[in-house]
């Protein structure tokens, strides 16, 4: 499903059966300003860099022509940001939605990479101990299950268009590996969710029937960030966000 994205367009779709057929994509934030590389997770106060406001710009030129009637974000600040060219390219006010917000994560505020910061303090080793659950955050099942209910919730507010959902790269993740039935526990280097993305999710009715992909700023993205990269000293401290 690499780069891949729904082709369906026009209003008030329906399939052989009658059914609408409506599209959510759900949307990465662009780049956030972060010059002391934290993991800031929900903390308040992380904007758009200059380079996080042109990927954002370069996802509204590419969904100018699409049947969007409904946009809705995650309530940090970056997440905000990132849908509002896309809201005013349509004509929208931008809805919130908590149930989009980052995962919660015991290591927020802190550095966090291989060699350095959080994993090198024993201290914090405690909340390594179970990476199926995961121990150090918000379990993957209570993702799921919110980020589920943002898609209907969006689904229903764009019945036979097209919704644009603006959150984070590991809710993202984890729901749409739960959708096409992959294991939650996983590798953070090798999502497939890089800044930007859109992950897009065609519904028959309200039953889901694909999953598509795509990096309209994929040119912007600094290349150790896309997806499978491997992290080098003082870069590995975006996974997450």
């Amino acid at each position: 499903m690499n780069d891949s994205s729904t082709s369906t367009t026009g209003s008030n779709r329906g399939d052989a059966d009658g059914e609408e057929i409506t599209v959510v994509h759900l949307m990465r934030h662009g780049e956030v300003h972060n010059p002391d590389g934290l993991l800031y997770g929900r903390k308040p106060g992380y904007h758009l860099s200059e380079l996080g406001r042109k990927m954002a710009d370069r996802v509204a030129e590419h969904l100018a022509s699409r049947d969007i009637t409904h946009v809705v974000a995650s309530p940090l600040e970056r997440a905000q940001e990132t849908a509002a060219p896309v809201a005013t390219s349509h004509g929208l006010d931008i809805a919130t939605d908590a149930r989009l917000i980052e995962a919660a994560n015991i290591f927020e505020g802190k550095t966090f990479g291989v060699g350095d910061g959080a994993l090198s303090k024993p201290a914090n080793w405690k909340h390594l101990t179970n990476p199926f659950r995961p121990s150090w955050g918000e379990p993957y099942i209570d993702q799921v299950v919110r980020m589920m209910g943002a898609l209907s919730a969006a689904r229903d507010a764009a019945r036979g268009h097209e919704a644009v959902c603006v959150s984070h790269q590991l809710p993202i993740w984890t729901v749409r590996s739960y959708v096409e039935r992959r294991r939650l526990w996983h590798d953070p280097r090798k999502r497939q969710c890089t800044l930007a993305s859109l992950t897009s999710f065609t519904y028959q009715g309200d039953r889901i029937v694909s999953v598509g992909y795509s990096e309209p700023a994929r040119d912007l993205v600094p290349s150790h960030l896309l997806a499978g990269a491997k992290p080098s000293k003082g870069k590995a401290k975006s996974f997450g966000a």
